[in-house]
């Protein structure tokens, strides 16, 4: 007689020894902190959905469009041309542009062969510091100061080390800082005009600091995207110092073309390989539409200057309404289009100062500790590349906003 069968069953297995499949980690490196303008600027964009009026003082954005000559060379541009892939360096006409805007507005003569076309100052950067450190390796930076040299620094496994400077130095470093730091230093870098003081350093000091870094055998860094946009002297460019100094610029700024992506850099001949290595790999090439914008971007000076007129007016307002609205300290505002307001005699939350600005009035601002996590509490940065229109508006909003303050 056949035996009957039953189905045998896995014997059950205890919930605690279940495997429960883990996530994949994320790198410690992408743990950087956030830009903090562009949270501002999410918050602003999240007030005028709910259909409020904001002014936008918050972000380094001109209020004009690029120059009408570059728009008139891409629009040719995409008549005749594929505008696909350029060399990784770029295009040698612009290269070559460049190096007559060095030889013609500075006075130093730079060989086409040393300057980079870049994905913005921003990949310029990531050029800059994969190029000449290492993992672990320290760059001194100043506080305040653009927060994204730090966390390009903190991504790519490098530390980041901060100088603070302060109003009796016009927030510009001295050569004693650096010879005080205790360990090795790979770098040092400078912004001139910067942000967000929107100071200066005099060409004595840059010299100084220039002759200390190469007595070093130390990299000197000079952040000089805001050149052109200064009201009182010109800015010097750090090649007239120092031969192997790096400097970045961009024609976001002065030429009005932030979203095009575009900028440059100028390094030591022998370091140009090893950028177009990793330029290569990591970008391909530089926007080819934006390359040639940006040649047509040099020939607009005429336009360029109005639109520079136009900031110097909104400064001069500001400069003078400011004090009267509650602002009685700001920084030296010798170029860029910033303003750095001390905030300490009514609040030491610069972030919450800006939130109930936004909440209240429909300014939009950047908190201070964006640009220094320490000090940068007591301080609010307001940018004036916006219309003249807004700028009139804002200051009528914050006079009415701190005589209310005052009354309660």
């Amino acid at each position: 007689m056949t035996k009957s069968h039953k189905t045998r069953l896995a014997p059950a297995v205890p919930k605690t020894s279940r495997h429960i499949p883990k996530a994949p980690t994320v790198s410690r490196r992408s743990q950087i902190d956030s830009f903090l303008v562009m949270e501002v600027m999410r918050a602003a964009a999240n007030e005028e959905a709910q259909g409020k009026d904001i002014i936008h003082l918050e972000v380094g954005q001109p209020g004009t469009p690029a120059p009408a000559i570059a728009r008139q060379a891409i629009a040719k541009a995409l008549e005749r041309e594929t505008l696909g892939y350029t060399l990784a360096l770029g295009i040698t006409p612009l290269r070559e542009r460049i190096s007559q805007h060095y030889r013609q507005t500075y006075g130093v003569n730079i060989p086409f062969k040393r300057i980079i076309i870049t994905n913005g100052s921003s990949a310029a950067f990531i050029l800059a510091f994969l190029a000449t450190c290492d993992e672990k390796e320290h760059v001194a930076i100043l506080e305040p100061g653009y927060p994204c040299y730090r966390q390009i620094l903190k991504a790519l496994g490098q530390i980041p080390v901060s100088l603070t400077t302060h109003e009796q130095n016009r927030w510009m470093p001295v050569k004693q800082q650096i010879e005080d730091i205790p360990y090795d230093i790979k770098g040092l870098l400078v912004a001139s005009p910067a942000n967000p003081t929107g100071t200066m350093i005099t060409p004595d000091r840059l010299a100084e600091l220039c002759e200390l870094c190469e007595k070093k055998a130390m990299w000197f860094y000079s952040d000089e995207i805001y050149h052109g946009l200064s009201y009182g002297s010109e800015a010097v460019t750090a090649l007239k110092f120092n031969d192997n100094a790096i400097v970045i610029n961009s024609f976001s700024k002065y030429y009005s073309m932030t979203g095009w992506r575009v900028g440059w850099m100028v390094v030591p001949e022998f370091l140009v390989t090893s950028i177009e290595r990793l330029a290569q790999n990591l970008y391909i090439s530089p926007p080819a539409a934006s390359q040639v914008a940006a040649m047509g971007a040099f020939e607009a000076i005429e336009e360029l200057e109005a639109n520079k007129k136009a900031y110097a007016k909104n400064r001069d307002l500001l400069l003078n309404e400011l004090p009267r609205a509650g602002f009685p300290k700001i920084a030296p505002a010798d170029g860029a289009f910033y303003l750095y307001c001390d905030i300490s005699h009514v609040s030491e939350d610069s972030q919450a100062f800006a939130a109930q600005m936004l909440r209240e009035i429909g300014i939009a601002a950047t908190p201070g500790i964006d640009f220094d996590a320490i000090n940068g509490r007591k301080f609010i940065r307001f940018s004036y590349a916006g219309t003249q229109s807004d700028i009139i508006e804002a200051v009528r909003r914050l006079n009415t906003w701190s005589r209310l303050s005052a009354m309660k």
